[in-house]
């Protein structure tokens, strides 16, 4: 079979990531005589660099003419103090509203062979960590209405939370589909005793569960679901949130299973197009230096090849492939704890396709 994808390497990181994960997609081509089209365009700060624009016009064009688009990660210091108007992050967040890419799935599983690597106490994660959160990726606070101005001699600023209940519905809907097929529970994070946007949030939750009888519907606050996923994580299963309470909860989700560098993520529409990528940022202290984790972004791949072209043998492989180098004792410096033996990015990666 024959799939169209757009590459975007982006900052830091980014490409060495990158790298990683074409590294198995080449792998699983000959494999499995597929036939992946890879085709490169720039999109952060190396864009703002040579076009001046975060999210250059061919960039969108070509994602649009793709089956699905693999991203490293984008950002960084060096663009911290240019116009914010054209900072690093206007053209991820440009790329999930001109995709329509309005839910983000990201799964937090705990592999056994390195759950020492988590913070938590042993009796905790014995009880294992497995749950997927669904986070609303292109409404609420970081596509409102916002502005700085100076109000008496006085310097004010805000951002507006804002959500209309046909947002809320998708979202919704994809959140009771992912738990029907898992253990059917479904948590929904949100802060209902203080904001408005909650209260809707809980209203329409509430009238799409008559649709999912099967499905086990709760509510929580996001601050205690912060700490409940510190006391005891095994009690999710699905997390269903807005837009700024999944980017804060998924991070917290990330260090709970071992490290950040270990986590994938599918940003999906409607249909089958998608764009994954690991979770973590550009990371620009540690590029270059062939310490960082590729296995978010190999496992990101494997949810491309579920998600968008239902190759769901091809993404057991993968992640098989991922379990076996890990109970191998296989470590890059994120998850090394005396025990194992220490890789960088491109032996493990290397690895990783020699299992595959």
């Amino acid at each position: 079979m024959n799939f169209k994808i757009a590459v975007i390497k982006g900052d830091g990181v980014g490409p060495e990531i990158i790298n990683e994960g074409i590294k198995v997609l080449n792998k699983i081509e000959e494999k499995y005589n597929h036939k992946f089209e890879l085709t490169e365009v720039l999109a952060g700060g190396c864009a703002i660099d040579k076009e001046n624009t975060p999210l250059p016009e061919r960039t969108l064009e070509e994602c649009k003419k793709s089956d699905a688009v693999l991203l490293g990660a984008v950002g960084g210091p060096k663009w911290d103090n240019i116009d914010p108007s054209i900072r690093p992050e206007k053209g991820l967040l440009g790329l999930r509203s001109g995709l329509n890419l309005f839910v983000n799935l990201r799964p937090a599983t705990m592999h056994e062979s390195i759950k020492e690597s988590s913070p938590l106490r042993s009796d905790i994660v014995e009880k294992g960590v497995d749950f997927v959160v669904v986070r609303e990726l292109t409404g609420g606070i970081y596509f409102g209405e916002r502005k700085t101005e100076v109000i008496n001699n006085v310097e004010v600023a805000y951002d507006v939370e804002k959500y209309d209940e046909n947002e809320i519905r998708r979202i919704g809907k994809k959140a009771f589909e992912t738990a029907r097929i898992r253990n059917k529970k479904l948590t929904c994070v949100d802060k209902a005793n203080v904001l408005d946007s909650s209260k809707l949030w809980r209203k329409v939750i509430i009238e799409l569960s008559k649709d999912y009888k099967d499905v086990e519907l709760n509510f929580m606050y996001v601050d205690n679901a912060a700490m409940q996923l510190i006391k005891n994580p095994s009690q999710f299963d699905v997390i269903v949130t807005n837009n700024i309470f999944g980017d804060i909860i998924s991070d917290e989700a990330s260090i709970i299973t071992g490290s950040i560098g270990m986590l994938p993520s599918a940003s999906l529409r409607e249909d089958k197009f998608g764009l994954y990528e690991p979770i973590h940022g550009s990371a620009p202290d540690i590029a270059g230096k062939n310490i960082v984790n590729p296995i978010a972004t190999i496992l990101s791949v494997a949810m491309m090849l579920r998600y968008s072209f239902n190759l769901e043998r091809e993404a057991k492989n993968i992640e098989d492939a991922v379990t076996k180098v890990l109970n191998k004792g296989y470590r890059t410096a994120d998850i090394y704890n005396k025990k194992g033996t220490i890789v960088g990015t491109k032996e493990m990666g290397d690895l990783i396709v020699n299992e595959i």
